[in-house]
């Protein structure tokens, strides 16, 4: 079992959305030193529900896991991942600094029920439980 407070921070992502998986190859290819854990919720060892997050969730909203063990979702886990990322190390800064990331949240969390809504309105085949 992992431990609750994970080595690097941890991305939790709908592996079988094609906008999910384009998006997520573009930072996994700027993750060069392996600064991210990147966890499709349709492979076997992805474990959300260690840090108390039901796949259903985890598929609706992006979520991430931090160093010190806390969950975040929407932007707030972008920005956690953003902030090991280069270039968008400075968007995360910019995005904080400016203080956008109430209304970015709410444009997300839109988007976000919009997403899962068409991805799965022919059925969703959501990943089995562990």
């Amino acid at each position: 079992m992992r431990s609750l407070m994970p080595s690097k921070p941890i991305l939790f992502y709908d592996g079988q959305c094609p906008l999910c998986q384009k998006e997520i190859a573009h930072y996994r290819r700027l993750d060069r030193d392996g600064r991210v854990e990147w966890q499709d919720l349709f492979e076997p060892d992805s474990n959300p529900e260690h840090y108390g997050l039901h796949r259903l969730e985890a598929m609706q909203v992006i979520h991430a896991v931090d160093r010190q063990g806390r969950l975040l979702s929407g932007v707030h886990a972008f920005i956690l991942i953003w902030q090991q990322l280069p270039y968008y190390r400075h968007l995360a800064s910019l995005i904080v600094g400016l203080k956008l990331i109430r209304p970015l949240n709410w444009a997300y969390h839109r988007f976000a029920r919009w997403r899962f809504q068409s991805r799965c309105k022919q059925g969703c085949h959501l990943p089995g439980k562990k």
